[in-house]
């Protein structure tokens, strides 16, 4: 009774482990880049973790684009934060981040994206972009000839508040995508391809414009997580609202967004880095680089969509049943007369 007894407090904290669905955060709660897989920046001083404004927690990403700025060798202008995301056809996350973009942001009818999924391949437009154009933010499915699922008048110095949920696919009838913004569901589950052909994606945050605009671009990023559980990044309020309204899908103007022909030698680098045969974000760190301590210390990190926790947890159940036997061994023993 008393092996039970020690063993129970375990056993009730398996139902938590077993329902961990956070399978990454970007929130920079590290207080640093750490949690990012790569940089694509001019300068450190592009990409900096600040502790003002933010929107949640202490700390928050400032990105800071000025003509010129082409750390990639690509068309446009940017500075990025790359986070090796492997979205494969099939897989199905929710995204929660919070965008600000100050009084400064400039005001221009060319495109400056802030949120990408963008293809392993190293050319073309991302199937799925967030960006400003004309002053009002987009969401654009299906590179430059895809099609405009939102759009709403950029309003400076506000936090913009996305949760975005994507079922990964290049089959029009199996992806989908939701969308909600400031608590309101602005996107209602709408089917059609997310992915293009025989390519995963990878994640990029920062800003990246036409190389046209002049003006310095300043924007806030903050509290990037990514799961497979709504309840992890919406709440339950939010999740069961109607749609604030029933947008058509429109045609992209290829003008837009980024071009088809993007030459960005540097972009399909980050790929690269990428191990193979490995599922997304154990415990928050690099794909499949996650040691079982790791992934028991980060608790919530994933470890039930890669269907590691429960081996680990049967594991630790295993080693707590052998020490009891060898503790009960132990004192038969010592009660047992010398021969």
């Amino acid at each position: 009774m008393k092996r039970l007894l020690n063993i129970a407090p375990l056993a009730l904290l398996l139902p938590t482990l077993a329902s961990a669905a956070v399978v990454w955060k970007g929130d920079l709660e590290t207080g640093n880049l750490s949690q990012w897989d790569k940089e694509q920046s001019v300068n450190s001083n592009r990409l900096l973790v600040v502790n003002s404004p933010v929107r949640e927690g202490k700390y928050a990403l400032k990105v800071t684009v000025r003509k010129g700025d082409n750390p990639i060798n690509a068309s446009g202008n940017r500075n990025e934060l790359v986070y090796l995301s492997h979205e494969t056809p099939g897989s199905e996350y929710y995204y929660k981040w919070s965008t600000l973009f100050p009084q400064s942001f400039p005001k221009s009818n060319k495109w400056a994206l802030f949120t990408q999924w963008h293809q392993e391949g190293n050319s073309g437009s991302p199937p799925l972009e967030m960006y400003v154009a004309g002053d009002q933010m987009k969401l654009r499915v299906g590179g430059s000839s895809g099609k405009i699922l939102w759009t709403k008048p950029l309003q400076r110095e506000h936090w913009n508040d996305f949760v975005l949920h994507v079922k990964w696919s290049p089959k029009k009838d199996t992806g989908f995508i939701e969308l909600f913004h400031d608590g309101k569901v602005v996107v209602p589950k709408t089917y059609m391809a997310t992915q293009f052909s025989n390519q995963s994606n990878y994640l990029k945050l920062g800003l990246y414009r036409d190389a046209s605009i002049a003006p310095e671009g300043i924007v806030y990023h903050d509290g990037f997580t990514q799961s497979t559980h709504r309840e992890d990044v919406i709440s339950n309020e939010v999740a069961a609202a109607e749609p604030e309204s029933a947008p058509v899908p429109e045609q992209a103007d290829p003008s837009e967004g980024p071009p088809d022909s993007d030459g960005a030698a540097g972009d399909s680098g980050a790929i690269a880095q990428l191990p193979t045969g490995t599922s997304p974000g154990t415990a928050g760190l690099v794909p499949g680089n996650a040691s079982p301590e790791e992934a028991m210390a980060a608790a919530g990190c994933g470890a039930s969509a890669t269907g590691g926790m429960p081996v680990l947890v049967a594991g630790v159940l295993t080693a707590l049943a052998l020490a009891s036997r060898r503790k009960t061994a132990t004192a038969r023993a010592t009660r047992s007369p010398p021969r």
